[in-house]
């Protein structure tokens, strides 16, 4: 039985390849979703496109950079760029621009939402943490520096509010702590304080609780909080198998609101249909399967500890936005990977990404030096007898 030619020969190359099918899908239905607001709001239907184009040259160049050094390299750097983005955080809530009711913007000579900086420093500061921890086979407790910083950018973040993103941020951390051997009296704390902030932060704001409300049955807040889910679900249901054709798609039309942003899934389906929908679905499927395959290749505990959060932070945050979008999962305005528009999302998943296969490239190093060398073949002399 043949098997099956793939265009790639390794999981490095395959992660590269899927990153270039879902980074020109994205761009794709960017536009195609967002047209009509940018010219009717800002006379201009290529002002979304433009943006998201200038935002993916920054963040190729960053993951270019990143998947060519060491990544052991970064990690004496990573409680740098964790105080720096907290000092970050801080001026959101200071000076930072307000939209949509949240302040969660920072205008330093350009735009960009810090925020999606925490996801990265969380990632590079708790696996710079444990790593060597998993190395030397050392205890793990929650009770450390990296969560106390993890801990506070989650906390800077749901305060602006941003309470999806704030979950991420955590929940990445956490991932990685569990992975390192977490003791299982201290999982069951934070399971037992995780629920109990949920519920306080729901009773804490009544938007919250009319979202959950609204997640329970959609249609019978379909007018108020369940319109946004109503829509997804009626634009989704509305393309098929195959969609309406792109650019073809009512619901961007300010029927679905943030179309091109956290909703970018539904226009998608309702455009290209379900078999866009699958190809996408199956794409994210198989990043996991090769990131993992780089993590469980890494030559020590902090290049798996990188690699795992680097894929998790892709795969999961994909996972959520397509439960929500879906109507599985409440409204947490978390943005799919590639497909929604938001600049500062891209670059950082680019550079997740260009982490990625720094810590892929060194493992087929090591396991290149590892193997032992071949032997020099011994000429044989033949003695002829007269």
């Amino acid at each position: 039985m043949r098997k099956i030619a793939l265009p790639w020969s390794g999981p490095v190359e395959a992660i590269v390849y899927i990153t270039l099918a879902l980074g020109l899908i994205g761009t794709i239905n960017i536009f195609s979703a967002s047209f009509v607001k940018a010219a009717q709001q800002l006379n201009d239907p290529y002002f979304y496109l433009k943006k998201h184009l200038q935002a993916a040259a920054v963040g190729v160049i960053a993951c270019a950079v990143l998947a060519r050094v060491d990544y052991r390299r970064l990690r004496p750097f990573a409680p740098l760029f964790a105080l720096g983005t907290i000092a970050l955080l801080f001026a959101v809530l200071q000076v930072g621009l307000v939209a949509n009711g949240a302040k969660r913007w920072l205008k330093l000579g350009i735009i960009f939402q810090p925020s999606e900086f925490a996801k990265l420093a969380a990632l590079l500061v708790t696996a710079a943490f444990l790593g060597p921890l998993i190395d030397r086979r050392r205890a793990v407790t929650i009770f450390s520096w990296p969560a106390v910083l993890t801990v506070a950018m989650g906390a800077l973040v749901f305060k602006q509010p941003d309470m999806g993103t704030a979950v991420v941020i955590v929940a990445l951390s956490l991932l990685l702590y569990v992975l390192a051997g977490l003791p299982r009296r201290e999982l069951i704390l934070l399971a037992v304080a995780g629920a109990g902030g949920a519920v306080a932060a729901a009773i804490a704001a009544p938007y919250r609780a009319q979202r959950i409300a609204a997640w329970f049955d959609p249609w019978a807040h379909q007018q108020d909080a369940g319109y946004q889910i109503v829509q997804s679900l009626l634009a989704i249901g509305s393309g098929g198998l195959t969609g309406a054709g792109l650019g073809m798609g009512a619901s961007k039309f300010y029927y679905l609101p943030e179309a091109h942003t956290d909703f970018a899934f539904a226009i998608l389906c309702q455009e290209l249909g379900f078999v866009a929908a699958a190809g996408v679905l199956l794409m994210f499927i198989l990043f996991a399967l090769y990131g993992m395959q780089i993590a469980f290749r890494a030559p020590d505990g902090y290049g798996m500890l990188l690699a795992t959060g680097a894929t998790a932070l892709i795969v999961c945050q994909a996972v959520g936005n397509i439960a929500m979008v879906s109507g599985v999962l409440p409204v947490t305005g978390v943005p799919l990977p590639f497909i929604s528009y938001g600049g500062t999302a891209l670059m950082v998943n680019l550079a997740a990404i260009g982490l990625l296969i720094s810590v892929g490239r060194q493992a087929a190093a090591s396991r290149g030096s590892a193997e032992p060398k071949p032997e020099p073949k011994r000429l044989r002399v033949t003695r002829h007898h007269v």
